[in-house]
């Protein structure tokens, strides 16, 4: 018999080696194993992600929740506006009284007066009323919800919480938050939702947001319509005081009427622009109106960092019906969200 050399004993001894090497690199009960990525574990869609949601509400809009910018409208309809609307709110601000019945009956000729100064007094109030129906349009086909997805195994299958908590408005290319806690909101929540998760998918089953939405377009006027206009501006009234005149205004009407001081009058515009502000607000919708989300949803999900926990939700897609004040519609597409594992 013939002795092993040495280097038959490490030929063997290699061959052995790529032998281990070659059955733990195609073992499939191997979690390690890059043909079998989930192993004998799988990946777990428990935790809590911050979703971040974009809605079009502005082209299906059910009911008459769009017609909130009317009352602005009307300033510029008319061929004697702007200033014809300025005292129509001056007017409306008035208590019965003589001077009050003098502007009424002098406000065809008044209007006229007005408007032929109209480039010191208001050059800028048209142009300002069409930025907010412009800018108006723009945040409600870009209306942002923000949420958080909690996700809990109940008898062997995944359940969710769904917590709306902020808003997020774009309006001229930028984006401006405002969580619900910050203008006195309370959270809306979604209780006891489907969720599955398989193939790299997750499902977010039916559920039902009622936001409250006429709240919610004002707080958007304010912060993100109106700085947008004018950064200085606090409000609606605030804005149209800074683009009419009310100095101007007051000694125009005085001058043109032969009844009553400046200061009156500009202190009757003032009231007039502020009156017209909160018509504005009034028109948004009542204030207990909401804007009912009967959604689901499914989006792609992935474990990034290979901890067998899903960190992240991409590409996700909405799809359901938005009712308001009795009236329901599909909800318009693109309906689009993605979130991160908190």
């Amino acid at each position: 018999m013939m002795k092993p050399t040495a280097l038959s004993l490490a030929f063997a001894l290699a061959l052995v080696g790529c032998g281990d090497n070659l059955t733990d690199g195609n073992d499939p009960n191997n979690p390690g194993d890059p043909s079998n990525p989930d192993g004998d574990r799988s990946v777990d869609a428990a935790g809590t992600y911050r979703l971040h949601s974009k809605f079009d509400i502005a082209t299906n809009m059910p009911g008459t929740a769009g017609s909130f910018v009317n009352g602005l409208i009307a300033a510029t309809d008319d061929p004697d506006d702007p200033m014809s609307w300025l005292l129509d709110q001056m007017i409306g601000s008035m208590q019965p009284g003589s001077f009050k019945t003098f502007l009424q009956n002098a406000k065809p000729f008044v209007a006229g007066y007005l408007n032929d100064q109209l480039t010191n007094l208001a050059p800028d109030l048209v142009g300002t009323v069409t930025d907010i129906g412009h800018r108006m349009s723009d945040l409600t086909k870009n209306f942002g919800v923000e949420e958080q997805l909690s996700i809990i195994t109940s008898d062997q299958q995944y359940v969710g919480q769904i917590i709306v908590d902020g808003v997020r408005f774009k309006v001229d290319g930028s984006f401006v938050d405002a969580p619900f806690a910050a203008h006195d909101l309370d959270d809306v929540i979604a209780d006891g939702v489907h969720i599955a998760y398989e193939n790299g998918r997750i499902n977010v089953g039916d559920h039902t947001l009622p936001l409250p939405y006429g709240k919610l377009v004002r707080i958007g006027l304010d912060v993100a319509i109106i700085p947008a206009i004018d950064p200085t501006a606090t409000g609606l009234a605030d804005l149209l005081d800074n683009v009419v005149d009310c100095q101007g205004v007051g000694q125009g009407v005085a001058n043109a009427l032969g009844v009553g001081n400046a200061a009156f009058w500009k202190s009757v515009c003032l009231a007039g622009l502020a009156r017209a502000a909160n018509l504005v607000y009034d028109q948004l919708v009542a204030a207990d109106s909401a804007l009912d989300f009967h959604i689901n949803g499914t989006a792609r999900a992935s474990d990034s960092d290979g901890d067998y926990k899903l960190d992240k939700l991409s590409f996700g897609e909405w799809a359901g019906m938005l009712s308001y004040d009795g009236t329901a519609a599909p909800l318009a597409q693109p309906a689009t969200f993605d979130g991160e594992r908190l």
